[in-house]
């Protein structure tokens, strides 16, 4: 079993809490759990009484947990558990909705970033806010700030580096598309091209097999990666915020109205202390990594 999830049982009395918090419940939610204005009857839904939520696959710990099964690979969305899991649920709380009338679909990265219809309401997939991105799609605010991060393997050259100078003369990688490869871009600027991958799994078996030096991710994904996923690996940092910060959404069809009553669930979880619980269980390991400056 992945170190991460043992981790968690031993925080059984803390998931109690987090389990009604994400509407682990299936009894109806009360007047008092909905949003004035935002009446489930009112969202503008693909399905009636159904809310429709998109994710990529693999579904990778720590933002989805649970035992996997079909159609997701590692983990299962529809588990509750798993950061964004369990935001998915809370925010179906708050809209009025219980745990089965929460449906899942598989939606791969690139496609659900892209302009056009979607076959969801909203998608949770660690994606970040970005202008571009924003241009074909629409975005929630905030469910999670982000600090990138770089993942090694012990005993290389690159496990000694100590600053953001010192990547620059190493063959770095991460998955196409994301804000951490353009971080690599932007930000690091490496003498070598950086390895661009279609999946994170990709670029996450590239430095396993030694293809690239390091493999820039998010810091919560970073630690899953060096905990299951690639053996005698360590997080060599976490790396200097960009200006203006970095964020993940939830990304709707662009002009989709429901991002008005999402936005509002948001802001109740986090004055609830509900999306602080949420990140204490199941990301509290995206803390304690050093500094690249």
């Amino acid at each position: 079993m992945r170190k991460v999830l043992l981790a968690i049982v031993a925080l059984v009395p803390a998931l109690v809490v987090v389990a009604s918090a994400t509407g682990g419940s299936t009894t109806a939610p009360t007047a008092a759990t909905t949003i004035p204005g935002c009446a489930r009857g009112s969202l503008n839904l693909i399905t009636d009484n159904t809310l429709t939520v998109g994710t990529d696959n693999p579904a990778f710990p720590p933002w989805f947990g649970g035992a996997e099964k079909s159609p997701w690979k590692f983990s299962d969305p529809r588990s509750g558990k798993g950061y964004e899991s369990a935001f998915a649920y809370a925010v179906a709380k708050q809209l009025g909705f219980t745990r089965d009338q929460v449906k899942w679909v598989y939606v791969p990265f690139l496609k659900a970033i892209a302009p056009g219809k979607k076959s969801f309401d909203f998608d949770v997939n660690q994606i970040s806010y970005s202008p571009a991105r924003a241009k074909a799609a629409t975005f929630s605010n905030s469910y999670y700030d982000v600090r990138q991060s770089v993942v090694v393997r012990k005993g290389t050259p690159i496990a000694n580096v100590r600053s953001l100078a010192g990547l620059k003369k190493y063959k770095l990688g991460a998955q196409i598309g994301t804000t951490s490869y353009t971080y690599i871009q932007r930000y690091i600027q490496p003498s070598q091209k950086p390895s661009a991958f279609p999946q994170n799994i990709g670029a996450i078996t590239a430095l396993k097999n030694g293809q690239i030096d390091g493999l820039v991710v998010d810091l919560p994904t970073a630690f899953i990666v060096t905990a299951v996923q690639v053996p005698n690996s360590k997080v060599l940092g976490q790396l200097p915020r960009v200006p203006g910060g970095e964020h993940f959404g939830a990304l709707f069809q662009k002009g989709n109205p429901l991002v008005g009553c999402v936005n509002k669930a948001i802001a109740r979880l986090k004055a609830n202390g509900t999306m602080k619980t949420l990140e204490r269980i199941w990301l509290r390991k995206a803390t304690g990594a050093p500094n690249l400056e």
